[in-house]
């Protein structure tokens, strides 16, 4: 061999080398959207074979690196529980809304009891009535209430869903408050 073909053969090792090294001439990293492929053999002229595995794809700050190839699953689908109040709007005629189970404080001194003509609660609310005297307040289904009088405070707590009339005195007269009980 000629120092001229000594010098060919030195610079194409040189160069088969550099690129067996780097993957190979045809080695070329997938797009992302792309699965890694199989595994690849480089044959060079030389006989001489390297095996290089196609790197995978790494993420990036606006794309996540690829995860497992089972797919996500779904959220759960929301449920309705029993405690879950009506998504439908009350009525729209003259009755008040209806209120939870809450605690409505009607002071006589400083009500005006002629205006209140109807209440509508959901069970479990209280209606406590301030400055009346023992056995003075009546109601018309107590089946459906729990009565309780103490320091000039009544206390009726709705117990069952119904319609009850709750009796007031007040000025020498009985004011009636129809109470709707959801």
């Amino acid at each position: 061999m000629s120092p001229a073909s000594l010098r060919r053969v030195v610079v194409v090792l040189a160069a088969t080398a550099g690129v067996a090294a780097c993957g190979g001439a045809d080695a070329v990293s997938p797009l992302p959207v792309q699965p890694p492929g199989p595994t690849r053999t480089t044959p060079t002229p030389f006989t001489i074979s390297t095996t290089s595995a196609i790197p995978t794809p790494t993420g990036s700050p606006s794309r996540p690196p690829p995860t497992s190839a089972r797919p996500a699953a779904p959220p759960p689908a929301p449920s309705r529980t029993r405690g879950t109040p009506r998504t439908t709007p009350p009525p729209t005629d003259a009755t008040p809304a209806c209120q939870g189970a809450v605690r409505y404080d009607l002071p006589l001194a400083e009500t005006e009891i002629e205006l209140l003509k109807s209440l509508c609660f959901a069970t479990g609310a209280v209606l406590r009535i301030q400055g009346i005297g023992p056995g003075l307040v009546t109601v018309d289904r107590a089946e459906l209430v729990s009565q309780h009088y103490e320091a000039g405070v009544v206390d009726i707590r709705f117990v069952r869903p119904g319609t009850v009339a709750v009796t007031i005195p007040k000025d020498g007269r009985e004011h009636t408050i129809t109470v709707v009980v959801r």
